[in-house]
């Protein structure tokens, strides 16, 4: 049932490590199963989305975002005949690079690591995570992932330039990465841009009117759900607005990518891969819906009187750790001062620091620097 351009798993380029396959499940499959017990995606749970665990148990955290993620990526993927089991892998593999506080926390990060004449960029972690850090397998370090996935994680939603990555020479930085992984940065605005509009309301932060004025295309449902449950509350009116908004989103990334491929002429993988550009879009109209959300948002929720603070005092905490690690490695636990003997002591703080989950890293913050 798959489409002729989309990846077949027989087709693979494999795994850095030959590895003997398994009787009852593909590679993909294996890869997927790989992720879900990585320590580093059970640590997803104690990072911040938006909000930190201590708003509230029911907003989203880097773990439920990515489930969300995935429920969406594989939605599409089965609707354009792509391959669901590397989709799948790839939606839950995209974020386990982001370090503790969200955006402030990778920009902190980032910030530290450039006064050293380096920089962080959270897709990149992804790679050493699955590369190196995790140590699961007495034969290889990492998760031996195959070659797609890797090339996914770093290449789904960006392109890196060769000539300032040679690093990466062997992901093909020359052509585009396959459908499957161009899927996974359009599942993650449609994600978070509906989420962060359901978690923002529900922390009393975003209300109804303030959205409706600002976001025609929930203006437009919430109307229709209004003439269809009056009698409703106004919380069920709004989740049934924003389900609609959700759903027009993923219908529209089907219908439109759908009609872009067959108008491509796209037969082969390597079709997709040598073409001019990503073929997974929105419509015009419905990417311009998308920019509004995401403005709405980054206006009234992002950078609020409410969450500013609390992004500032993530920068503080990253920025403060790292200095006093800089200034005393003595201080890193044994394997990090081991590791710094290698690498440049920055790299492996840098290293350290992103894998904290919100809670840890407030505790070093709390011993360290008091």
């Amino acid at each position: 049932m798959l489409a002729p351009h989309a990846v077949r798993v027989e087709q693979s380029r494999g795994r850095r490590y030959p590895e003997p396959p398994h009787p009852y499940r593909n590679d993909y499959q294996r890869d997927r199963d790989r992720v879900i017990h990585a320590r580093a995606f059970r640590r997803l749970e104690d990072k911040t989305q938006v909000f930190t665990g201590r708003f509230s148990d029911h907003f989203r955290n880097r773990l439920t975002h990515t489930l969300e993620v995935s429920q969406i990526s594989r939605t599409i993927a089965g609707q354009l005949h792509l391959n669901t089991d590397l989709v799948e892998v790839l939606a839950l593999v995209h974020d386990i690079g982001h370090p503790p506080f969200g955006h402030a926390g990778e920009h902190a990060l980032d910030e530290a690591m450039r006064m050293q004449g380096l920089s962080f960029d959270h897709n990149l972690h992804a790679l050493r995570i699955v590369e190196d850090f995790e140590l699961r397998y007495a034969a290889f370090r990492g998760l031996n992932l195959t070659f797609e996935v890797r090339e996914g994680i770093i290449k789904h939603s960006r392109d890196y330039d060769g000539s300032t990555h040679p690093e990466l020479a062997e992901y093909l930085l020359g052509k585009l990465p396959p459908i499957e992984a161009q899927l996974i940065d359009l599942t993650d605005e449609v994600a978070y841009n509906t989420a962060d509009l359901d978690d923002g309301h529900e922390a009393h932060i975003l209300t109804v009117e303030q959205i409706r004025e600002s976001v025609p295309v929930f203006d437009r449902y919430f109307r229709e759900v209004q003439q269809l449950y009056p009698d409703a509350i106004e919380k069920l009116q709004f989740s049934e607005a924003l389900r609609r908004v959700l759903n027009r989103f993923v219908t529209d990334l089907i219908t439109n990518t759908g009609r872009r491929i067959a108008e491509s002429g796209v037969q082969s993988l390597e079709d997709v891969r040598s073409y001019p550009e990503r073929l997974a879009a929105f419509s015009p109209e419905v990417d311009e819906e998308r920019r509004q959300a995401k403005q709405f948002l980054y206006r009234n929720l992002y950078y609020s009187e409410e969450l500013v603070a609390r992004k500032e005092h993530g920068e503080e905490v990253v920025l403060g750790l790292f200095a006093h690690w800089l200034a005393h490695p003595e201080d890193l636990p044994r394997t990090y001062q081991e590791k710094a003997e290698q690498e440049p002591l920055a790299r492996v703080i840098c290293d350290y620091i992103a894998g904290m989950t919100d809670h840890f890293i407030l505790d070093q913050h709390k011993r360290f620097r008091g």
